[in-house]
């Protein structure tokens, strides 16, 4: 997906200093050493006796999914191989291990014990294609469609023009205009487009200056908080809208209107709040700056076809509880309509970045392996959460999302907690209404994820930035904490707020 995007040569050279590193001695010893880890765990739960793992009378399969669980917790922290490919391993092991289609060896209990609740084969194959994946699938649609088209030179051009030429308002033009796209299109492509977009501006600056510093950094940090603003920003948002909307769940029916409702003007107060501190710690020496944006922008019939598109689609995403269109089905349009225009391809369909979409599976996966089989109530009924002070459950889960997110990756840490998470506010929906209900606690994990921008490793965006060579780590540290700090705070006042006022 990302070669269709302008500044696909950083990310280019991104994947080739990562390729480097992982045919050193050095990292092929330390991924075996992981993965021993990992395999020895699993195979530890697995065999274990099932009174040691503190669980009560567990039965077979429940045993096999905490095995499973332990496995996915490992290797998505560890990273011993891509989170796509973790995500990958854990719907295969379910379906051998767990499924009613499962190896016949496993499928027969050969042991006095309670074999439990079997997953249906189906259900675990269906999270490759659960409506929230569409939901990106026709975000990722849109962005290719967009960039063919040269529509993202045009809102680039159009949005940061009345921003001016003062170095300052150019700043927070960049900020804002990062965050619009990467609402709609994936941070880490919005990041290398932008950065593309920025190279001539860095160039004019002066060498010596802090301006340089606040440009770079204005775009990880507007990419990552701009996610925020939709559910199709980042995959966190999207994991937490599946359990809060599930209809054998929460099926709290909170849509893409209503998320964006609040979470936009949070997102827009937060890249204010990154500009006062970018030009606070980094001020320009050069007081004004000219913009070149260069990029063909086609005319004629495609191209308006795409314009139309876009603007239907945003719309009616926006207002899906008026039309009572999901926004599920409404990501399907797109794909229709530049299918059958002509405007994508099946060359463009092999350049989706159908990992992000295989990542989220999995944590799906995960999530039904723990819930179907009642695994998660018993994990819940084993620990006295009643005992717990909400304001300990909701702001403790929020600070070890943002811990685990600046050190692994964002999907990741959210489709590990959020399962949990989910059945832990069941149990306690009573205390936690006080704090805004189990909205609170859910939604907070999604924004502590995107937040966690602190490292150079902590997302894309900044591993993008950071490759330049303009800034220094410490520089993006100090960043990331005072916005990703500030941004908490911030964020959970807003969702405390809006649940008691039951506006969430």
């Amino acid at each position: 997906m990302y070669k269709l995007f302008r500044g696909f040569h950083l990310l280019d050279e991104l994947q080739k200093s990562k390729l480097l590193r992982k045919v050193s001695k050095k990292y092929r010893l330390k991924t075996l050493i992981t993965l021993s880890i990992a395999c020895l765990a699993f195979f530890g739960v697995w065999f274990a006796p099932p009174e040691i793992l503190g669980l009560g009378d567990i039965s077979v399969i429940e045993q096999r999914v905490v095995a499973i669980f332990v496995f996915a917790v490992l290797m998505w922290v560890m990273e011993v191989v891509p989170s796509w490919c973790t995500s990958v391993l854990i719907i295969t092991l379910l379906l051998l291990t767990a499924s009613n289609n499962s190896l016949w060896f496993l499928s027969e209990n050969t042991t006095a014990r309670e074999m439990g609740q079997i997953i249906s084969y189906q259900a675990i194959l269906a999270t490759f294609a659960d409506p929230i994946i569409m939901l990106f699938l026709g975000g990722f649609i849109l962005a290719i469609a967009a960039t063919k088209t040269g529509l993202d030179v045009l809102l680039a051009k159009v949005l940061l023009k009345p921003f001016g030429t003062k170095s300052e308002n150019v700043l927070l033009g960049f900020l804002l205009v990062t965050g619009f796209f990467s609402m709609f299109i994936s941070n880490t492509a919005t990041a290398a487009m932008m950065l593309a977009f920025l190279a001539p501006v860095i160039k004019a600056l002066p060498a010596d200056g802090k301006g340089r510093i606040a440009m770079i950094l204005a775009i990880p940090l507007a990419a990552n908080i701009g996610g925020i603003g939709t559910p199709v920003g980042t995959p966190p948002n999207a994991i937490a809208l599946k359990y809060l909307n599930d209809p054998t769940g929460l099926n709290l029916n909170i849509g893409f209107g209503q998320w964006s409702a609040f979470m936009m003007p949070y997102a827009i107060l937060l890249l204010v709040i990154s500009w006062v501190a970018l030009r606070t710690f980094f001020p320009f020496k050069q007081k004004t700056i000219h913009l070149q944006i260069e990029g063909d922008v086609q005319k004629g019939p495609k191209a308006w076809i795409v314009y139309i598109t876009f603007a239907v689609t945003v719309m009616m995403w926006m207002l899906d509880k008026v039309t009572g269109v999901s926004a599920s089905v409404v990501a399907m349009i797109p794909v229709a309509v530049f299918s059958a225009s002509g405007i994508i391809t099946r060359r463009d369909l092999e350049e989706i970045n159908w990992s992000v979409l295989w990542m989220v599976a999995g944590g799906f996966a995960l999530g039904l392996a723990l819930n179907s089989t009642g695994l998660a109530v018993r994990i819940v009924e084993s620990i006295s959460f009643n005992t717990l002070s909400p304001v300990v459950v909701i702001i403790g889960s929020g600070l070890l999302c943002w811990g685990l997110s600046n050190f692994i990756s964002n999907t990741a840490t959210a489709a590990l907690l959020i399962p949990i998470l989910t059945v832990i506010g069941v149990g306690m929906q009573t205390q936690l209404a006080a704090l805004g209900g189990i909205q609170t606690l859910i939604i907070g994990i999604a924004i502590s994820a995107s937040l966690a921008m602190a490292l150079p490793i902590s997302t894309p965006p900044n591993a993008l930035a950071h490759a330049t060579g303009l800034i220094k780590q410490k520089e993006m540290v100090k960043a990331g904490l005072i916005v990703g700090v500030t941004g908490l705070v911030l964020g959970y006042a807003m969702l405390i707020i809006l649940g008691v006022s039951g506006l969430l």
